[in-house]
């Protein structure tokens, strides 16, 4: 998702995890993939070193991958939260178009 690293966008992202009921945390740690999900407790939590750029892509790449009730969330929240998931939904299925292309073998 094409979306501006500003710490508006940061704020915006933040507040849908909120009012998911999850706690943001953002801590220093060894993270593989810039982020760790507790599910059973809610909790997300962030590798504090990344900066705004790296912050607002880590939580984009987690949205889809929780489960979360859009009932919960302010209309704004909501919009958001739909312009990711429907754009996770573009990019694997251009993956996927992009993976049955590259896997034909020319005769």
């Amino acid at each position: 998702m094409n979306l501006k690293s500003t710490p508006n966008n940061l704020a915006k992202l933040e507040k849908i995890f909120e009012e998911a009921k999850y706690i943001l945390r953002y801590e220093k740690g060894t993270f593989n993939s810039g982020y760790c999900i507790l599910e059973h407790k809610k909790v997300v939590v962030i590798n504090k070193f990344l900066n705004i750029e790296g912050r607002i892509n880590t939580l984009i790449d987690i949205l889809p991958s929780i489960s979360l009730e859009e009932g919960f969330l302010t209309p704004e929240s909501q919009k958001l939260y739909r312009q990711v998931l429907d754009n996770r939904a573009a990019e694997d299925a251009a993956d996927a178009a992009g993976e049955n292309t590259s896997t034909e073998t020319p005769e």
